[in-house]
C-alpha cells in the first residue's frame, strides 16, 4: 500500500470536524514548507560591536562576592 492510499483511507474514517483540521494543516504545512529556500540564500545577521558598551559597570562594588540577603536564612 502506498502513502497515498494508505492517508485516503485513513481520511474516510474520519468523522467531518477531523477531515476539516487535516485540510487546514495540510494548507498549512503547504504554505509554510514547500518554499525552497535554501540556507546559501537565508539572509545572514551581521554582528554590531560595541552593542553592550555601557551595560556593564566598572569597577565592581566592593561588597560583590558577598551573600546577598535573600539568602541569608539559606546559608546558614
Amino acid at each position: 500500500m502506498n502513502i497515498d492510499t494508505e492517508i485516503l483511507q485513513t481520511i474516510k474514517t474520519m468523522p467531518e470536524s477531523l477531515k476539516q483540521e487535516v485540510l487546514h494543516y495540510a494548507k498549512y504545512l503547504i504554505e509554510n514548507y514547500s518554499k525552497d529556500v535554501s540556507p546559501e540564500q537565508a539572509p545572514v545577521k551581521k554582528r554590531r560591536s560595541g552593542i553592550l558598551k555601557g551595560t556593564f559597570v566598572l569597577p565592581l562594588p566592593d561588597d560583590f562576592d558577598e551573600s546577598l540577603a535573600d539568602f541569608k536564612e539559606y546559608m546558614e
